[in-house]
C-alpha cells in the first residue's frame, strides 16, 4: 500500500510540475524527412545527419514544483557538430502543435547558416540568426512569432537577482535584434545560470577520448542491449583501486551456522532491470576498458581463419586510398585490397528450386538480346526489297524520274543490320556480418543474396550482355577482402555457380574500398555503357574508425571517382534506415530500397532491366 501511494503520488506531482503540452507535442520522427530537405536545401553540410539530443543538465533556477517533484533537473538541448545536427527528440512546448512544428524547422535553417569559427555562444547564435534571416527574409514572421511565445515562458528579469537579471536582459535583446549583444555579463558567486534559450543552438557535448585500451576492438563487437534514449558519454581510464574500504566489522556479528539463510543474491553478471533507469539519472556514462575476463561474456569469432581454412588469395593485394573528409585530402596507399577466390568450391548445378523462377527470368530477358533486323531501301543488300523494285518499275513505265527523265535506281535492296548492347555489368554484392541475419522465418539474408546473384547472372545470360560478379567484406583497411565469382572474360557455368554458391559472411565492409576496384575493373572494359550494381544491407563500416560520416564520406568520394571515368553507379539496398545516408553517396535517383529482402531474388533482375532499357 505505501508503494502504491508513493508511485501514485510521483506520478501526480510530477505531472503538475511538468511545463509540457502533451497534447501539442511533436516529435523528431514525424519531422525528421521535412527537417533533411529544410536544412540541406538551406545549405546545410549534407554529410551531417539527423539525431536525437541527449538531455542535459541546465542548472537553470525550478519552480517550487519542480524541485519537490525532483524533475526538470535536465533538458534537449540542440546542437550541432561535424557529425550531426542534434535536436529534441521531442517539443511540447508550446499549446499550438503548430509553434512546436515552427521551432523544429527554425533550428534546422539556423544550423543550416551555423559555422563553428571559436566565437562566443551568444554571438554565433546571433550571427547564425542574422544571416538566415538575411538570406531568406520569409523566415522572419516564423522567427517573430517563436520570439514572442519563447518571451512569455521566460523568466522577468523583475523576478531574478542582479546578476541573473543582467543576463535575461542580454539574452532578450539578443533574441529581438540579433547582433546587439557581444558578451554576458558575468554571473557572481551563488547566481544560477540562464534557463535555456530553446531558439538558439547549444555547444555540442565535449568529447574527450582517452587512449583506446589494447583489447577495445574486440569489445566493439560485443552485443549491447538498446537503451531507451542517448546518452552522453566519455572514455576515461580504469580505476587503479578497484575496491572501496573495507567496513571494519566484529568477527562476532557474523551469522553463525545455524543462522545461515540462502538468499538470492545478485551478481555483477545479473542483468539489472533498473539499468536504464540509473543511467538516466547520469549526466555523463564513463566507459573504461577492464582488462579482467569475465565468464560470462560472448565472443563473436572475427578473427581470420587458418590459412588452409580460408579462401584462396590471388597475389599479393593491391594498394588503394581513401578519402578522409577531416583532411579533405586522399590518404594514398591507405587500405590494402586482397582478390580471393572460393578454395575447394564445387560445381554445382542451378538449385531446383530456382529453376522456375530461372526459366521465366531467361524468357522475358530473351526480349533484350542483341536481333537482326532488316533495312528497307538499301543500294546493296542480300535480297530484292520488292516493294522498292515495284515502286521502281512503276516509275519508268510511267516515265516518272528526276531531272531528265532518268529514274533513280537506287535503294533497291533488303541488308541485315546486327543491333547490338554495348553495356557491361559488375554486380558487387556485400558479404559483411550483418548478412548472416535472419531475413525470415526460413531464410537468411547470404542466403537471399546467393540466389539473387544466381538468378541476375541466368537472366544477364539470356541477354549476351557482359557481367561480372564480385562480393566483398573488410577487416580494418590493411585486409579487405575481394571475392571473385565470376569475371567478365570467364564463363557463367557450373563452376561459377559453386563459387557463388561457396560464398559466406563475415567481417565488415569497407565499402569504399571495394568501389574503387570495381571501377578499375570496369574502366578496363571497352563498353560504351558500364554499370556497377552494389548490392548491400547496411552503412559502410569497420572497425578502426571507418564508421559514421568517415565511411560515408569515403564511400561518396569512391562513387564520385566513379562517375568522372564515365561509370554509372547504382545500390540495391534492404536497409530501411538507407534513406538517411543512401541520397548522401547516390543521389536521390541513385539506390532503390527492397523492403522484404526475400524479394530480391526478383527485384534484382528486374531492376537491371529498367536501368538499361535505354
Amino acid at each position: 500500500m505505501e508503494e502504491w501511494v508513493g508511485g501514485l503520488w510521483d506520478k501526480l506531482i510530477t505531472r503538475a510540475a511538468s511545463n509540457e503540452h502533451a497534447a501539442a507535442a511533436v516529435t523528431l520522427g514525424e519531422m525528421e524527412k521535412t527537417l533533411g530537405i529544410v536544412f540541406r536545401g538551406l545549405g546545410g553540410d549534407p554529410g551531417v545527419r539527423l539525431q536525437d539530443a541527449t538531455a542535459r543538465r541546465h542548472g537553470a533556477r525550478r519552480s517550487l514544483l519542480a524541485r519537490i517533484a525532483g524533475s526538470g533537473l535536465k533538458t534537449h538541448l540542440a546542437a550541432l557538430d561535424q557529425h550531426a545536427l542534434r535536436l529534441p527528440p521531442r517539443i511540447a512546448l508550446f499549446a499550438e502543435p503548430a509553434l512546436n512544428r515552427d521551432l523544429y524547422l527554425w533550428l534546422a535553417a539556423l544550423a543550416a547558416h551555423d559555422v563553428p569559427n571559436g566565437e562566443a555562444w551568444i554571438v554565433r547564435n546571433q550571427r547564425a540568426t542574422a544571416v538566415a534571416l538575411a538570406r531568406f527574409p520569409g523566415l522572419e514572421a516564423r522567427y517573430r512569432r517563436l520570439l514572442a511565445a519563447c518571451l512569455e515562458l521566460r523568466p522577468l528579469p523583475a523576478c531574478l537577482s542582479a546578476a541573473e537579471a543582467a543576463q535575461e536582459v542580454a539574452v532578450r535583446a539578443a533574441l529581438a535584434e540579433p547582433g546587439s549583444v557581444v558578451e554576458l555579463p558575468p554571473l557572481r558567486h551563488g547566481a544560477r545560470p540562464l534557463q535555456p534559450v530553446p531558439l538558439w543552438l547549444y555547444p555540442a557535448p565535449d568529447a574527450t577520448p582517452t587512449r583506446r585500451a589494447e583489447h577495445q576492438e574486440s569489445s566493439e563487437n560485443a552485443p549491447t542491449q538498446d537503451a531507451p534514449g542517448r546518452h552522453a558519454a566519455e572514455r576515461t581510464e580504469m580505476p587503479g583501486e578497484k575496491h572501496g574500504l573495507l567496513m571494519v566489522f566484529r568477527a562476532e556479528s557474523l551469522l553463525s551456522w545455524a543462522e545461515y539463510v540462502k538468499v538470492n543474491r545478485s551478481l555483477d553478471d545479473d542483468p539489472d532491470p533498473d539499468a536504464a533507469r540509473a543511467a538516466d539519472n547520469l549526466d555523463t556514462l564513463s566507459v573504461a576498458q577492464d582488462n579482467q575476463r569475465v565468464a560470462s561474456r560472448i565472443r563473436f569469432d572475427l578473427d581470420l581463419p587458418a590459412a588452409a581454412e580460408d579462401d584462396l588469395p590471388l597475389g599479393p593485394g593491391l594498394p588503394l586510398p581513401e578519402w578522409d573528409y577531416r583532411r579533405n585530402a586522399l590518404r594514398p596507399d591507405y587500405c590494402r585490397l586482397q582478390p580471393m577466390t572460393a578454395r575447394n568450391a564445387e560445381a554445382v548445378a542451378l538449385p531446383e528450386r530456382l529453376r522456375p523462377q530461372a526459366r521465366r527470368l531467361r524468357s522475358q530477358f530473351a526480349a533484350l538480346a542483341p536481333e537482326r533486323r532488316w533495312l528497307k531501301g538499301q543500294p546493296e543488300g542480300v535480297e530484292p526489297d520488292i516493294e522498292a523494285w515495284v515502286r521502281h518499275y512503276a516509275e519508268q513505265r510511267t516515265g516518272g524520274g528526276v531531272g531528265n527523265g532518268a529514274v533513280n535506281d537506287s535503294g533497291l535492296y533488303l541488308a541485315q543490320h546486327q543491333t547490338e548492347r554495348d553495356l557491361s555489368c559488375l554486380m558487387l554484392a556485400d558479404l559483411s556480418l550483418s548478412t548472416d541475419a535472419w531475413a525470415c522465418d526460413e531464410q537468411k539474408v547470404i542466403d537471399t543474396i546467393r540466389d539473387s546473384l544466381m538468378l541476375f547472372a541466368e537472366a544477364l545470360s539470356a541477354t549476351g550482355d557482359r557481367f561480372a560478379l564480385y562480393g566483398f567484406s573488410s577487416l580494418k583497411r590493411g585486409h579487405v577482402r575481394f571475392h571473385e565469382l565470376k569475371t567478365f572474360a570467364g564463363r557463367y557455368d557450373d563452376a561459377a555457380r559453386g563459387r557463388v554458391q561457396a560464398i559466406r559472411p563475415g567481417y565488415y565492409t569497407r565499402l569504399g574500398a571495394a568501389i574503387r576496384h570495381s571501377t578499375a575493373l570496369l574502366e578496363r572494359q571497352p563498353n560504351r555503357q558500364r554499370l556497377l550494381l552494389i548490392l548491400s544491407d547496411g552503412k559502410p563500416h569497420d572497425l578502426d574508425l571507418y564508421e559514421g560520416r568517415y565511411g560515408i564520406e569515403d564511400t561518396r568520394m569512391s562513387l564520385i571517382e566513379a562517375r568522372a571515368k564515365g561509370i554509372r553507379p547504382f545500390c540495391i539496398t534492404i536497409d530501411r534506415e538507407g534513406g538517411s545516408y543512401l541520397p548522401h553517396m547516390f543521389g536521390a535517383h541513385g539506390y532503390a530500397l527492397v523492403r522484404r529482402p526475400e524479394e530480391l531474388s526478383t527485384r534484382l533482375p528486374l531492376l537491371y532491366a529498367q536501368l538499361t532499357r535505354d
